[in-house]
């Protein structure tokens, strides 16, 4: 064991049953600290370029970080990392709830798939053992359903994270599910795992995580919690439901598929927001250990999930703003949906807009969706994120997200369909934060908000930008360039990006000196990050990518531009931020490749020479 870390890494391979431990090194520990830094690391070195991502020789990885489980605040975060079958690029996604920490309970950093089962299976680990099991049982259950079986199996204090029936049917925007609503849901991540014929992983465990000062870390803790600040004291009061409002009003959120505005055409957004969802609310709920927590299980009523999770902003925003529709016990109705069936609520929400808006335009008919769809109708969003659940008549299209089924309706149906290489863009609009459209594209994992950027300069106190105008979009590289490699540390580390937001980021290295007995500054957490984001551009790179010539819809930064609220005349001038960003990175202007003398000061050029 070292501290922080566990000191282990499970690999398994599907096919032959055979799980193999091998030692957590010093050198991935130190270079690359955890969750999708140490992923990207060993998917780089161990799978072939050019993998089919639902077959055998794709990779799936489950990893926590080294503050995970660990006193620091809201530390309960693990990370999936995999080849997407949404967009064919680098596949990560973030979950919350309390499996990250007990996976590290149970006695491993991470743990690895390859290959394909031949039958339906679950990985069991118990203090150190691991144990594949049948699963076809399970298989077909939802994920409430997985849950409560996997744990009167093993016990209540198994932790589960699980696909439902659309992972199983290899829905390309399906997600992996934990503690009945916490969702790793970008990426297509759930396919991937149903495509190996795993159904879930349970693990269980009361393995202390090492701490080379665990007096120093509680300290810590007490003394940083008292600290929360901005945007922490809204998420502790409404969780992110209490920005919904803020945000439409603002532009923030997309309105009728990127072409409208709240102020015009979604005037009742408040009946979808802060006080309304509370007055839903039954009791709060945290992730692990988590002071903010800004979860919530809604009142038990007819209709809704016996444990029904809070909707968070981005499931508010798509099933509402996005639709028109301020109907908030349909947007729970549909929330509910996607916790069971395990789908990814940004990009459902995203396919039942497209779908409306090709139904009004007439690209499809009610012959085609099996009902009249309309702005704002919230019984028909729920009838179609059920269809789209199902895999049903035209929700087999939408399943697989709206790129595609913009091809195969065709007609000009791409014009509405509003995503970034085949990812659905999330509930922040680059035509308010203009720096989103530098991370949507440039971010290895394309359209994720949940990226750095000058989008999080918001409440960050070690990042500064003199200028007032959002709009200067000149000499925007560097500030781009910290405030992304910043964001990769709060995700390899194990740490909630909430609390990022919420608390000077001085308890970063803080936290991790005091737990890995290492001396970590924000300077040296910026070059682990930088190294960590290089390795996964370069893991597109090695695909035959460049995101220079990824197609994302010109709507998304005003081209052209809104003509009424808030974003009115706005036209967003990527190209030059990208560019600098680049100069930034000391990447290639056309090519994107990071320069030789880059990759030698990251200490990368053998492991490229290598492979």
């Amino acid at each position: 064991m070292a501290n922080g870390y566990m000191g282990k890494l499970l690999f398994v391979d599907l096919a032959s049953g055979k799980c193999n431990e091998e030692e957590l090194g010093e050198e991935l520990r130190r270079d690359f600290m955890g969750g999708y830094g140490i992923g990207a690391r060993i998917l780089y070195e161990r799978m072939k370029p050019r993998v089919d991502p639902l077959g055998p020789d794709n990779m799936l990885g489950l990893l926590t970080g080294p503050l995970t489980g660990t006193p620091t605040m809201s530390s309960g975060r693990f990370a999936v990392v995999c080849k997407s079958p949404l967009t064919g690029t680098w596949g990560d996604a973030n979950c919350g709830g309390d499996f990250g920490p007990h996976l590290k309970f149970a006695g491993f950093d991470g743990v690895f798939f390859s290959g394909v089962s031949a039958k339906p299976v679950y990985l069991y680990i118990e203090n150190g053992k691991p144990e594949l099991k049948e699963a076809s049982h399970l298989w077909g259950k939802d994920c409430l359903e997985t849950e409560d079986a996997l744990k009167s199996t093993h016990g209540k204090e198994t932790s589960v994270a699980c696909i439902g029936p659309a992972g199983e049917q290899l829905s390309l925007i399906s997600a992996i599910i934990n503690e009945k609503g916490r969702a790793a849901g970008r990426s297509g991540v759930g396919a991937v795992m149903g495509s190996k014929k795993l159904k879930a992983i349970a693990v269980k465990g009361n393995q202390k995580v090492p701490m080379a000062d665990e007096a120093k870390a509680l300290q810590l803790r007490r003394s940083w919690v008292k600290q929360l600040k901005g945007l922490g004291d809204i998420l502790t009061k409404y969780g992110t439901a209490g920005t919904t409002e803020g945000s439409g009003m603002s532009g923030d959120s997309p309105v009728k598929n990127w072409t409208g505005a709240c102020e015009v055409d979604f005037p009742s957004v408040k009946r979808i927001s802060d006080d309304a969802v509370i007055a839903e609310q039954e009791r709060k709920y945290g992730c692990w250990q988590c002071p903010i927590r800004c979860g919530g299980h809604m009142k038990p009523k007819a209709g809704r999930a016996e444990v029904c999770h809070k909707p968070e902003y981005e499931t508010l925003c798509m099933a509402g703003t996005l639709c028109l529709n301020d109907d908030l016990e349909s947007i729970i109705r549909f929330n509910d949906i996607c916790n069971a069936y395990g789908i990814d609520t940004i990009s459902a929400g995203v396919a039942v807009g497209f779908a409306i808006e090709c139904y009004e335009s007439g690209l499809l008919t009610k012959n085609d969706t099996g009902m009249e769809l309309r702005w704002g109708d919230g019984d028909a969003i729920v009838a179609m994120m059920e269809k789209i659940a199902r895999r049903e008549g035209i929700g087999a299209l939408l399943a697989d997200g709206i790129k595609r089924a913009a091809e195969k309706i065709g007609k000009g149906a791409e014009r509405y369909a509003v995503h970034i290489q085949g990812q659905e863009l999330p509930a922040h609009d680059p035509r308010l934060i203009p720096a989103l459209s530098v991370t949507y594209r440039m971010d290895a994992t394309p359209g994720r908000h949940t990226q750095g950027g000058r989008s999080w300069l918001m409440g960050i106190d070690f990042l500064t930008d003199p200028r007032e105008d959002r709009y200067d979009f000149t000499n925007t590289g560097d500030i781009q360039k910290k405030a992304t490699n910043m964001l990769h540390i709060v995700n390899a580390a194990g740490i909630c990006l909430f609390a990022y937001v919420s608390y000077p980021t001085q308890f970063i290295p803080d936290f991790l000196t005091a737990v890995t007995g290492q001396e970590y500054t924000l300077d040296s957490c910026l070059d682990i990050g930088e190294r960590i984001g290089t390795l996964r551009h370069l893991f597109n790179l090695r695909e035959g990518l460049n995101p220079l010539q990824y197609f994302m819809n010109p709507r998304a930064v005003g081209k052209p531009p809104l003509k009424e609220g808030p974003l009115a005349n706005v036209t967003i001038d990527d190209d030059t931020m990208i560019q600098d960003y680049l100069r930034a990175m000391d990447w290639d202007l056309t090519m994107t490749g990071p320069s030789a003398k880059k990759l030698q000061e990251l200490g990368l050029s053998q492991l490229v020479k290598k492979m």
